[in-house]
Parts: structure tokens; sequence; C-alpha cells
């Protein structure tokens, strides 16, 4: 009985080193994930703010397309009212009024 006791003992003791060692490995991995994911969380926030600024840049300047183009929308109006007053004086000139 006495060997009976002794292959208990160590059959134990594998199977509570198996347990620690696992743990251990799961627990290492587990870091390493950590790690891993926070690596990909710093590159995708840093993307994300990437594309922030390349976005609030772009409203800056559709902002100012807009207002250059309400600038020209009121020069073409202008130039449109100054041609069609041209006309008539040129039409009075002419004599076809």
């Amino acid at each position: 009985m006495d060997g009976l006791t002794f292959t208990a003992a160590i059959s134990a003791a594998a199977a509570i080193s198996g347990i620690v060692i696992g743990w251990l490995g799961h627990a290492r991995t587990a870091r390493k994930d950590a790690a891993n994911d926070a690596a990909a969380d710093a590159d995708l926030r840093t993307s994300v703010n990437y594309i922030r600024q390349a976005v609030n840049e772009l409203r800056v300047e559709l902002r100012l397309l807009r207002q250059d183009y309400a600038d020209l929308v009121e020069r073409v109006a202008r130039v449109e009212e100054s041609t069609k007053s041209a006309h008539r004086r040129i039409d009075r000139l002419e004599g076809r009024e």
C-alpha cells in the first residue's frame, strides 16, 4: 500500500502542477491579447483622429467654396444687369427702339 499512496501523491502533484501551468499559460496569453488589443485600439483611435481632422478641413474648404460661389453669383447678376443696360443704350443709339 505504500507504493499506491506514493503513486497517488505523484498523480495529485502532477494534476495540480498541470492546472497551475495551464492557468499561468492562460494568464500570459490573456496579457498578450490585452496588449495586442490596446495596440490595435491605439491605431484605430489615431486613424479616426486623422479622419476627423481631414473632415474638419474639408468642412472649412466647403464653407469657403460656398462663399466664393455666392460671391460669383452676385457678380454674375451685376454683370447681367450691366449688360442689359448697355444693350438698351446701344439700341437707343442705333435707333432701334
